[in-house]
This record gives C-alpha cells, structure tokens and sequence, in this order.
C-alpha cells in the first residue's frame, strides 16, 4: 500500500498527521520537509525573547519524537524535486516515491524587497526555528536593530525586541503601523505605545540600501535619513509557495487552489496552510489552519469532508498595546466606526444594513471581543 505523503513539517503538516492518526493508525504516512523539521509553535518565535525562550526550549519534539509519536517516517532535510500528479510519485534527485493521497503543506517564503548595497545581503528574515535560531545568534551581544515592515510579525519582533532591551527602527512605506487591519485610530494608538518602550518609527518611507558600516550596517532611507544599526531583519510579509505544484501543473493563483474539500486541481492532492488558497482565501493564521487540518483528517480517512471557517479574531502579539483584529472579507461594503480613549480604540466595521462585518480592537477595548465576535459572519459557512 502506497503511504500517504505530506510535504511540510510545519502546524499544517503535522497537525494533519495528527488529526489523521486519531481516526487511522494504520494507513503508511510519509512526512517530508526541507528544514530540520522539529516540531514547534511558530507564533512562538516572535515573542520568545520576552518570554526567555531559546531556540531549543522552542522546540517541543524532535523529528524522531515525530515519526514514534505519529508512527510514520519522517524525512527531515529532504527536498522533493517534482511531482508527477498522473503517476501519483514524487522524485527526490533520483529517487521516485509513490504515494496514495499527496498533502501539500509547503508553507510560505518570506518577501524579500529588492534592496541595494553591501550588506543586503546581509538582511535576515525569520520563517521558521533554524531562521529564528540564526537571528538570534546574531544579535546576542547587539544594540539595535532595524525591523523592515510595520506589519503583525514587525511589530510583535518590535515589542519583543524592545522589551528585551534593544533600540528598534521599524521602517514602512504605509503611513501607519498594521494598515492592512487597523484604521488610523488604532494605529496611531499602537505606534503610541511600542514609542514608549523605544521603538523609532520611520513610517512613508521606504529602504533604499542597506551597506556596511563599521560593526553594522548603514540604512538609507528614500526621505534621506540614514540609520545606524547592528542588525536588519525583513518582515514585509508572506509568499505561498507555489513554485512544486505550478511545476507539476496544479492550478495556482495567489496559493494553491483548493476547493471547501481542500482538493486541488489533480486528483489526490490536497492542500493547507500559508500555501493554500480555500475557496479564494489566503490565511496564514492558527485557527484557519487547525479548522483546515481537522477536515482534512476526515477525507484522508475516507470520509470526503469540507472545511468550515468561523470568525476568527486573530490576537496580535504586543503586550505594549494589546491588540485583536476579526477584518472584514476583501471588497466587503461598508464603513468603520471608531471610539477612542486614552487607554483602547474600538473600530467596528459595519454594513449598511447595521451589521457587524469585522473589528479591530486595541488596549482595554480587546475586553469586547468575546462579545463581538459573537455577532460576526462565519468567514466560509
């Protein structure tokens, strides 16, 4: 009996494996990944420093703790090469594997903007453990540090960072800290707070080179200022990676196409996670993840199961200024409402009808979320 083959050890993958051996203990499962493939919380690595957390107390089991644990192989630093989706193998160098039902769980790269100067190459980015791991290698010893993007994972490293004692430029050309999900008020409130731990903002602007300079590194900005720094860590945001299924000719778009059964465009492929795109939605977050896996599981078992997606406000990892987003569906009409005090800005998006369609909640109006969250729309029904 061929095995069932995930690719990728992150939460999707192995939650999958999880989820699959509660309902089958016996079916070959095959887990296969490029990095060292331990198994860990992600949203971990950017607050570990606060929480006195090292790389290695991050990881809660080995690869081999894995396969015991799940009964399954576990292929650690494996690259596969290409997928033959009519021959169901997959081919690594020039060893061909063949499986029954294929998972792709593959996760999602790091953007990397195109940055001039001797030391671009230089800038680090952290995507998983061995990522993190590095970083934290390299500013052990370090004062400051420049974080490019004023996004959710620039500013959870900003307050962790801060917090930890090291001076912080964040650097953006929106106009505002987390603009995908915040309206200004709540923006302005969160900026507010991580200023006071310390944390420089250079917001409308962007990095023109980054080059040598010293013990660090020399960052230009387009507005002509120039900022010294230790280090340069780049968090502008997340590209599923789609490059092994697009070459073995499964649909891709922003993702992976997947439909509510999270099947792909070739029979007995399926797809999760930061490299998924279900039913047009890209949702590199926790609980879209976990819902995903437990459908998943099901059809994997044999019972075809389609995934369902409730509201689900996702926490944002700034103790400074706690802060809870639910953001309303791409291209949903309507308006935000926002109240604001010194201590939390509350921002509901509502619909013309008085429908609540998505909030953004900061500092003591995250006290309404429970309550909020209640009367949202499911996400996909």
């Amino acid at each position: 009996m061929n095995p069932i083959i995930i690719i990728g050890s992150g939460l999707a993958g192995y939650n999958t494996a999880k989820e699959l051996r509660k309902l089958d203990t016996a079916t070959p499962l095959l887990i296969i990944a490029n990095d060292s493939s331990p198994f860990y919380s992600k949203p971990m690595l950017s607050n570990a420093l606060t929480s006195k957390k090292t790389p290695e107390a991050i990881a809660l089991n080995t690869p081999e703790q894995m396969a015991t644990q799940l009964n399954a192989t576990v292929r650690a630093h494996t690259r596969v090469d290409a997928i033959d989706t009519a021959a169901h193998t997959l081919r690594i160098g020039d060893e061909t594997l063949a499986y029954s039902k294929l998972v792709l769980a593959l996760g999602a790269d790091q953007i990397r903007l195109q940055i001039n100067g001797s030391g671009a190459d230089n800038i680090l980015t952290v995507n998983d453990l061995d990522d993190y791991a590095r970083f934290r290698s390299t500013i052990a010893g370090k004062k400051r540090i420049a974080i490019i993007g004023a996004g959710l994972i620039g500013c959870e490293f900003a307050n962790d960072l801060a917090t930890g004692g090291y001076g912080v430029d964040i650097i953006d050309i929106a106009p505002q800290a987390l603009g995908r999900l915040l309206p200004p008020e709540g923006g302005a409130l969160l900026q507010a707070r991580l200023a006071a731990l310390g944390v420089q903002w250079h917001l409308g602007t962007s990095v023109q080179t980054v080059d040598r300079a010293e013990n660090g590194y020399a960052v230009k900005l387009a507005n002509g200022n120039v900022l010294r720094v230790d280090v340069v860590l780049s968090a502008v945001g997340l590209k599923p990676r789609t490059a092994l299924a697009a070459a073995a000719g499964i649909q891709v778009k922003r993702g992976i196409v997947a439909n509510r059964h999270l099947e792909t465009s070739a029979p007995d492929v399926y797809t999760l996670g930061d490299c998924a795109e279900i039913e047009g939605l890209v949702m590199p977050y926790v609980m879209p993840i976990m819902h995903a896996t437990r459908a998943l599981a099901q059809t994997l078992a044999g019972k075809r199961t389609a995934v369902t997606f409730p509201a689900m406000p996702v926490m944002v990892k700034t103790p400074a200024c706690p802060t809870i987003v639910s953001p309303p569906a791409t291209g949903a009409a309507g308006t935000w409402q926002v109240e604001a005090t010194a201590d939390g800005v509350k921002s509901l998006f509502i619909a013309a009808d008085g429908k609540l369609l998505g909030f953004a909640l900061n500092g003591t109006a995250t006290a309404e979320r429970a309550k909020l969250a209640a009367q949202l729309p499911p996400v996909l029904a």
